[in-house]
C-alpha cells in the first residue's frame, strides 16, 4: 500500500511491465556500467539488473508530466538531513552555469552560448545549476536549462499539454533571464528546507540583481565581480571633512590599492579591503547599501605594478563584518560545483541520453544530480573521503550481480523514503493501479 501511494505521487502508472521505481532505478545505474548509451546498456547488460528492454527507460525520459526536480529535490534533502549538514558551521549556497556542446539539429532546448572555459561562443545546452556546499560535502540541489535568444532550436512538436511540467519549465527556460531561473532555485531551496546563509558565485552572477535577490533572503553574497563600469561610493576623510567619489574597480585601485597591499597572514596573498556603498535601484530610486570589497592578489606579484587584466581579483561581501581571509575561505567552497560539473560530464552522465525531446534533457541533468547525491550520501557515510573515490567503487563493483543487489536495495530504501516524503501537488492524477515493487 505504501509504494502504491508513492508511485502515485510521482505520477506514475504500470507501463511495459515493468515497475515505475525498478526504471529508476535502471536510469539512475546504467552510466555506472561501462556503456557509452542506454540502447548499449539494455543490449549488454539490462538483462542482469531486469527483465525489461530500452523502450521501457526511453518512455519514462520523454514523460511530459514527470516531476524530476521535485524528485530530485527530496533526494538532496534525504542526504541533507542524513548527513546533519544543517549542522555544519558553514553553508553556503553555490551558483553556477556550465556549457555542454551538442550539435544534433533535432535536439530540443539547444542555442549558443559563450562557454567561459573555452573562451569561444558554441551550440550546445547551458545547465544553470544550484547547490549546497560545507567543508564535509557538496549536493546539486537544483538545475535548470536556459535557452538564449540566439541560434535557439525550435520544438520538433507541441507538448500535448502546455500545462505539464516540462512545458512550463521550457516556457520558463526560454523566455525567462538566468538571474531569474537562478531566483527561482533559491527560493524553492529555502522553502523545502535545504537552507544556507551564504550565496557564492563567479564573476558572471556578480550583478546587483543577484546581489538584491541574496538580500531579499537574508542571505550574506559572496561574489567575484568583473572589472567593469559599476560604480562604487568610496568617502574618505580629510583634515576632519567627508569627501565622497564615485569610482569603478579600476579607479578604486589607482587610489586605494595600488599602493597599500597588506600581506595576508598564513596565505600566499596580498590583500586590500575597501568598505563602500553600492546603489541597488528599488522602485525606480537610488537605495545604497553598504558592502566591503576585497582586492587580492598573489604574493610573488609586484604590487606596484600596472592593473592588468589578470593581476587582481575583485570580491564583494554584503557583510562587512567578515575578515579578508574568511571571506577568502568562504568562498573556497566555490570550488565543489567545479567538481560536480565534471564528475557530471565526464563520469555521470550529464546529457548522454540518445534523446532530442526537452523533456528527456531535463530528466538528465536531474538524474545526474541524484546519482551524485547517492554518491555524496555514501561519502558521507564514509565509503570515501572524496566523491570521485565511491564512483570508482561503485563503478568497479556493479558488474557483480551480488553487489548490484545490494545496493539495489540501498538505493530502493533512499529514494523510497525520499519520494515518500513529496507532495502530490503537481504530479497529476494517474489512471490505472500502480504497481508495487
Amino acid at each position: 500500500m505504501a509504494h502504491s501511494r508513492l508511485l502515485t505521487k510521482l505520477g506514475f502508472h504500470k507501463r511495459s511491465g515493468l515497475q515505475a521505481p525498478r526504471i529508476i532505478y535502471l536510469l539512475l545505474i546504467w552510466v555506472w556500467v561501462g556503456r557509452e548509451s542506454i540502447a548499449l546498456f539494455a543490449r549488454q547488460s539490462l538483462r542482469s539488473f531486469a527483465d525489461a528492454h530500452k523502450d521501457a527507460l526511453y518512455d519514462l525520459l520523454a514523460r511530459e508530466e514527470l516531476n524530476w526536480r521535485a524528485f530530485h529535490g527530496a533526494v538532496a534533502l534525504k542526504v541533507y538531513r542524513a548527513g546533519q549538514l544543517k549542522n555544519s558551521p558553514v553553508r553556503a549556497y553555490v551558483l553556477d552555469d556550465s556549457v555542454k556542446t551538442r550539435r544534433g539539429k533535432r535536439l530540443e532546448g539547444v542555442s549558443r552560448h559563450f562557454d567561459h572555459l573555452s573562451g569561444r561562443t558554441v551550440k550546445g545546452q547551458q545547465v544553470l545549476t544550484l547547490g549546497l556546499a560545507t567543508q564535509e560535502a557538496f549536493l546539486p540541489l537544483d538545475s535548470d536549462i536556459f535557452i538564449s535568444n540566439v541560434g535557439a532550436h525550435p520544438l520538433k512538436a507541441d507538448f500535448h499539454d502546455g500545462r505539464s511540467v516540462e512545458a512550463r519549465r521550457y516556457a520558463q527556460a526560454r523566455d525567462r533571464t538566468k538571474p531569474e531561473l537562478a531566483a527561482g532555485m533559491l527560493r524553492r531551496a529555502l522553502r523545502q528546507g535545504l537552507e544556507a546563509d551564504v550565496l557564492l558565485a563567479d564573476a558572471w552572477f556578480g550583478t546587483k540583481t543577484m546581489i538584491s535577490t541574496a538580500l531579499d533572503l537574508n542571505l550574506t553574497a559572496i561574489l567575484r565581480m568583473k572589472k567593469n563600469a559599476m560604480k562604487y561610493r568610496l568617502r574618505n576623510w580629510n583634515n576632519g571633512e567627508a569627501h565622497t567619489e564615485l569610482l569603478d574597480a579600476n579607479g578604486l585601485y589607482q587610489t586605494s590599492v595600488r599602493k597599500h597591499w597588506k600581506r595576508l597572514s598564513g596565505l600566499p596573498y596580498r590583500c586590500q579591503c575597501l568598505d563602500v556603498e553600492l546603489s541597488l535601484e528599488s522602485d525606480g530610486k537610488e537605495q545604497w547599501i553598504p558592502v566591503r570589497l576585497l582586492f587580492v592578489r598573489g604574493v610573488s606579484q609586484d604590487a606596484d605594478s600596472p592593473a592588468g587584466a589578470k593581476s587582481w581579483a575583485l570580491f564583494l561581501s554584503t557583510d562587512r563584518s567578515l575578515s579578508p581571509a574568511a571571506i577568502l575561505e568562504i568562498d573556497a567552497l566555490r570550488w565543489s560545483i567545479e567538481v560536480y560539473f565534471k564528475e557530471a560530464k565526464q563520469y555521470l552522465g550529464l546529457l548522454w541520453e540518445q534523446t532530442e525531446t526537452f523533456a528527456s534533457h531535463l530528466a538528465s541533468i536531474h538524474l545526474t544530480a541524484v546519482r551524485y547525491c547517492l554518491l555524496a550520501f555514501a561519502q558521507i557515510q564514509g565509503a570515501g573521503t572524496r566523491v570521485c573515490e565511491v564512483r570508482t567503487a561503485v563503478g568497479a563493483q556493479l558488474s557483480e550481480l551480488d553487489f548490484a543487489k545490494r545496493l539495489w536495495g540501498f538505493f530502493r530504501a533512499l529514494i523510497a523514503e525520499a519520494v515518500d516524503g513529496l507532495p502530490t501537488m503537481g504530479f497529476g492524477r494517474r489512471s490505472g493501479r500502480p504497481a508495487s515493487w
